[in-house]
């Protein structure tokens, strides 16, 4: 594999981690929330999941079609992982403070990925990485706003 290609990887792989540790996350949002705002946030972090599943999913599987080894254990997930996993007992509104964080610091690591996809003229993963930073500003837009931000 060429020095671009294990940046590539290394970059994607930081994302399948960031996903897979965010998915258990929101899971556990996703049962724990309670409160008056309960249907809301129960439907939004089962989308949330839903959708890190299809970046775990697409992001290995670009990893592979470029000849990488996509990281697939939770171990290797948390150690790479900026997310932390989730806690128990959070009010609805830690949770999506706590989630909007995570986006923060995802779409700021992503900023990172686009460049080093573009500085090895790997367009399609470049495009994968604009992609997941349009809909993670858009989520964490959302959630701000139901924070009063």
């Amino acid at each position: 594999m060429s020095k671009n290609n294990e940046e590539v990887v290394k970059v994607l792989n930081q994302q399948v981690a960031n996903w897979t540790v965010a998915f258990t996350k929101l899971h556990n949002f996703h049962w724990y929330v309670k409160g008056p705002n309960f249907f809301s946030l129960h439907t939004k972090f089962e989308e949330l999941y839903d959708e890190a599943s299809q970046y775990i999913d697409d992001l290995a599987e670009r990893i592979l079609a470029v000849n990488g080894n996509p990281v697939a254990t939770l171990k290797e997930s948390l150690e790479l992982s900026i997310i932390e996993e989730a806690g128990k007992d959070y009010t609805a509104e830690q949770m999506v403070e706590e989630l909007s964080n995570d986006f923060d610091n995802i779409s700021k690591q992503l900023v990172n990925a686009i460049e080093v996809a573009s500085d090895t003229e790997d367009d399609v993963t470049e495009d994968m990485f604009i992609g997941m930073q349009t809909d993670i500003d858009k989520h964490n837009w959302m959630l701000k706003s139901y924070l009063g931000k």
